[in-house]
């Protein structure tokens, strides 16, 4: 596999990640105040993932469309 491949392999599998986290994030609002306590967490591991997701996007937008 090449790199351009892993890259959107990388990106196929942080998308999923991404939307995963968004719908834990989404229930944990619905159900509050119930859960409170985990909002942090929850967020700061939705935010981390879609910087990540982010960063991966950019790179592979970088290796489809070379300047």
């Amino acid at each position: 596999m090449s790199g351009l491949e892993d890259l959107q392999k990388k990106v196929r599998k942080l998308q999923s990640r991404a939307g995963n986290a968004k719908m834990e994030l989404h229930d944990l609002a619905e159900d509050l105040p119930v859960n409170w306590t985990e909002i942090k967490a929850v967020a700061e591991k939705t935010f981390d993932v879609f910087a990540e997701l982010d960063a991966a996007r950019k790179e592979l937008a970088t290796l489809e469309n070379p300047a």
